[in-house]
């Protein structure tokens, strides 16, 4: 083994150039002899990913360019998935943040060329969470030579992940044939919505025959037009039987009723454009420059229809007189089962939200590397990038009825039914109540320079020492534009001649295959949808809306707010943060060992923005608002952080490495966090919102990895980690007086009294809202351990397989989000000259979401996760071939509860199976 690593070392100057995995191969050579067997497809890859780990100086983990390639995924984070203790959750099909050791996607750092890029988000919520976590849907794999997942800390790496650092090395050409086409085309097909669409990718890299000037090109187009079933539980609220007028539930004891009960159905087209160049001057090996550029643009409207028990309503419903509400099961303090009379209340409601966004991300990078003797190499870089995240309009139409309500949780899947309203033919009893078209925007940018040294000796075990500083200037910026569209709430003539209803904008049925493999008997799995087209041409026929004048509001649309756009003062955010830092870092070696040691200093400065509303008349600064006075606020936050860290390797034999790792590590919160902004959900009068004050995340972790390189592409490694948290961010809850906004004063939240809503003018309260901001804690551990295998079996065959076991905690108890005890990822290959296919399995243990402040501050749990995914290629010639992937071919289910208690259930969602076909090709 040892001559025929010896051989294989000696023949690697080309990463690819590996030996053969059968021993047969490995035979005795000469020193003058020198064999060369060149693997290609997945062995090769699984060699240099195995490689790249033994020679690292940290705890990592590396994907090479034929694993993204050759995985049954279609982009980076799906790959992702497979390498030990990493998670993700495809929420609509298609995977798009990552988790690393029980970690929450946001404590994790995704660098680009070793820095981050600017990410926004398409979809509303994510929008307003504003979060540091990468969204990899804007990132095409196409681009990708490696990733590497650093989950032990380097000085020389930035700060910012404390599950983990994920590293993407974009291709460079002086690195690529001198000239290299490659591409692929192929169609999507996705099971739920039924379409096949397109997808398509390009690249063209050139150099010259001296290697000193290269030039990359590459471009991808990519449409999916997709479908999520589900069923929804939109919180849980509690209700007393103070009067004894519950039947079924002792007077005076409390319980939690579920507040909404809805059956939903998203659809979406997500159309991605994306191009990214490099051109690469390398004129002496002492200079190397790079300059490089991406853009990634997603269109991706969204159509949600969700059909609903509104039991909110009814519950504020009961004061009226003739109503009734009776308890038809208690279950663990929760009614599990129950029915309302039609008394008092709407019994349904139906929201079809018509969202037109998109996101966008581009970066310009500028990096040279000057080496001006043997002894020093130093490396600079300046570049900038920004992302848009947008819901450019976002029409919404909710239509209601009042009904008598029967509802029933067992076993976990939520039934309704409605005596009033029939939901497959109801259309002008369903009144619009509620009318509006928002316009969100969410904006992402960053400024960086940085400058790196190298001193190379020969200073014992001092081997080399690097030094470098870097400076960062970053806005996330979210602004929201309320469309008040109430001239269409006219009882008389909103839509024309008569009131709106949902008989006006009408479509047909749900599918006939709606909530299959979710649904039972009680289930409303069908129901009369509304059409997007039919809503935004009703909206079209509106008159240009007048835009809000603060100094002079009461003209035009603005009067009663019948048409009227005007700033969203709740919402909207500016955040500034400013980084300076530096490090030094001794690269050391002895006899069967190396390592690191070093240090990392960065200070951080924020400046946020934000609105107060409700402000008392004659407060200077203060200006008008449909929402009432407010006023500008501002908040000011600085910390330093000295983060050391320490990495060392030890080769116990030939085949066997010991890695031990200490340092200290920090991730700063998520940008909307930290504003002082506030989000409501005025459905439920329950809302969100951030806090200026917050410290970062901040923990010391430890490592020890026992790593055997038994065989060529094989390793089994067994990695114990531990994490001392020193703090943590948790949702705290409070009550506030907040504006709310009703279209009736008989609106059954203002004439519940528990709410105190008080009026401030016309169709403008200001009520008590249940608030969830984040709060500094005390801290809590995780430790863990990952076990991982891989090796080929014989002719062709192999398996790669893993596991981590993951046990975090925190000191007040509370669990820790995105921790899954257990994960699995079990991957069998088989591959020859002109076949290749792989089976992969992913499963991980239920874990904590996160609080759920906007609905009724719950709990969030989402149940166990599996995947099964396949992948196969048959090469036509040596340049071309065909390939079919799958995803998700067991058609598994995404289930949430909250309180980790099985009888409130939140949400069940089916985005089926995906199937990708077509042909690729490299010349």
């Amino acid at each position: 083994m040892s001559k025929f690593r010896k051989t294989f070392l000696t023949a690697s100057g080309s990463v690819l150039a590996i030996l053969a995995a059968t021993p047969v191969l490995a035979q005795q050579q000469t020193p003058d002899a020198v064999s060369e067997v060149v693997v290609t497809g997945i062995r090769a890859s699984l060699q240099a990913s195995v490689e790249s780990k033994r020679n690292a100086n940290a705890v990592i983990d590396v994907i090479t360019a034929e694993d993204i390639g050759k995985f049954p995924d279609k982009n980076v984070v799906e790959s992702l998935q497979r390498v030990p203790g990493v998670t993700i959750q495809r929420e609509f099909g298609e995977g798009e943040r990552i988790s690393i050791r029980g970690s929450a996607p946001t404590l994790n750092r995704t660098l680009l060329n070793g820095h981050a890029v600017a990410t926004a988000d398409w979809f509303i919520l994510d929008q307003f969470k504003a979060s540091r976590s990468f969204n990899y849907l804007m990132l095409p794999s196409e681009i990708v030579g490696k990733v590497e997942v650093f989950k032990s800390a380097t000085a020389d790496i930035d700060e910012g992940g404390i599950g983990g650092t994920v590293n993407v090395h974009t291709r460079k050409p002086l690195d690529l044939a001198p000239l290299s086409v490659s591409g692929s085309l192929q169609a999507f097909h996705d099971e739920k919505s039924g379409n096949t669409d397109p997808t398509a990718s390009a690249m063209l890299s050139w150099h010259n025959d001296a290697k000193t000037l290269g030039v990359l090109v590459g471009g991808i187009y990519d449409k999916r037009r997709i479908r999520r079933d589900g069923i929804e539980v939109l919180g849980y609220q509690p209700i007393t039987n103070a009067d004894g007028a519950i039947t079924g539930l002792p007077a005076g004891q409390s319980a939690l009723v579920p507040s909404l009960i809805g059956s939903s159905l998203f659809t979406q087209e997500r159309e991605r454009k994306g191009a990214n160049f490099a051109i690469q001057f390398s004129p002496t090996d002492q200079l190397d420059v790079n300059l490089t550029g991406l853009y990634s643009r997603m269109n991706a409207d969204n159509f949600n229809q969700n059909y609903m028990a509104w039991i909110t309503n009814k519950v504020s419903g009961l004061s009226t007189p003739g109503s009734a509400f009776t308890v038809d099961r208690l279950e663990n303090g929760t009614v599990t089962a129950g029915h309302f009379n039609a008394v008092g209340g709407q019994g349904v409601v139906f929201d079809a939200i018509d969202r037109l966004a998109h996101t966008n991300v581009r970066s310009i990078d500028l990096d040279s590397t000057w080496r001006p003797s043997g002894q020093w190499e130093f490396h600079g870089r300046i570049g900038y990038t920004d992302a848009t995240g947008s819901t450019d309009l976002q029409p919404f139409w909710e239509t209601a009825a009042a009904s008598s309500v029967t509802y029933d949780l067992s076993n976990g899947l939520p039934k309704v039914s409605f005596g009033n309203i029939n939901p497959a033919t109801a259309d002008d009893e369903m009144a619009l109540g509620w009318a509006s078209a928002n316009t969100t925007v969410n904006k992402d940018d960053e400024f960086y320079t940085f400058v790196d040294g190298e001193r190379f000796l020969d200073a014992g075990a001092f081997k080399a020492v690097k030094f470098g500083l870097k400076y960062t200037d970053h806005d996330r910026d979210v602004n929201q534009t309320y469309g008040q569209r109430r001239a269409l709430l006219n009882a008389t003539t909103g839509c024309g001649t008569h009131g709106c209803s949902l008989a006006d904008v009408a479509g047909g049925l749900t599918p006939s295959d709606y909530l299959d493999g979710i649904k039972g008997a009680g289930v409303i799995s069908s129901y009369l949808t509304a059409d997007h087209k039919k809503i935004e041409a009703i909206y079209a026929r509106l008159p240009a809306a007048t835009k809000y004048d603060p100094n002079n509001p009461n003209v035009g649309g603005c009067i009663g707010l019948s048409n009227c756009d005007h700033f969203g003062p709740l919402e909207s955010f500016t955040f500034n943060e400013k980084t300076f830092g530096g490090y030094v870092m001794g690269d050391l070696q002895g006899e069967g060992w190396r390592g690191n040691v070093g240090v990392r200093v960065v200070n951080t400065k924020i400046a946020t923005g934000a609105w107060r509303v409700g402000v008392s008349a004659g407060t200077p600064g203060a200006i008008n608002n449909p929402f009432g006075l407010m006023l500008a606020t501002s908040a000011e936050k600085e910390y330093t952080d000295i983060l050391p860290s320490a990495n060392f390797a030890f080769d116990l034999s030939s085949d066997l490495v010991l890695r031990m790792a200490a340092g200290r590590v920090m991730a700063r919160p998520d940008y909307a966090q930290m504003a002082g902004f506030t989000s409501l959900t005025e459905a439920l009068l329950t809302g969100s919102g951030g806090n200026p004050h917050l410290d970062p995340y901040r923990a010391n972790q430890y490592d020890a990895t026992l790593e055997w390189y038994f065989a060529p592409q094989s390793i089994l490694a067994v990695d114990l980690f531990y994490k001392d948290m020193s703090t943590y961010i948790v949702q705290g809850a409070s009550i506030e007086r907040l504006p709310l906004q009703v279209g009736s004063a008989a609106d059954a939240r203002v004439t519940n009294p528990a709410n105190h809503c008080a009026l401030q003018s016309a169709g403008l309260y200001t009520c008590d809202y249940s608030i969830g901001r984040p709060v500094n804690i005390a801290g809590g551990e995780t430790k863990g351990v990952e076990v991982n295998f891989q090796m080929p079996i014989w002719n062709g065959f192999g398996v790669l397989a893993n596991y981590t076991y993951s046990d975090a905690s925190q000191q007040n108890g509370v669990p820790v989000p995105s921790n899954s005890k257990n994960i699995v990822n079990l991957s069998g290959y088989y591959e020859n000259e002109r076949f290749s296919a792989r089976l992969s399995y992913n499963y991980r243990s239920k874990f904590f979401v996160d609080y759920d402040a906007e609905r009724g501050f719950r709990q969030l749990w989402s149940d166990s996760i599996a995947s099964l995914d396949a992948s196969a290629s048959v090469n036509l010639t040596d340049a071309i071939s065909i390939s079919l992937d799958a995803i998700n071919l067991t058609d598994e289910k995404q289930t949430d509860f909250y309180d980790n208690d099985s009888n409130r259930p939140a949400r069940i969602y089916k985005n089926g199976r995906m199937v990708f076909g077509g042909l690729r090709f490299k010349f």
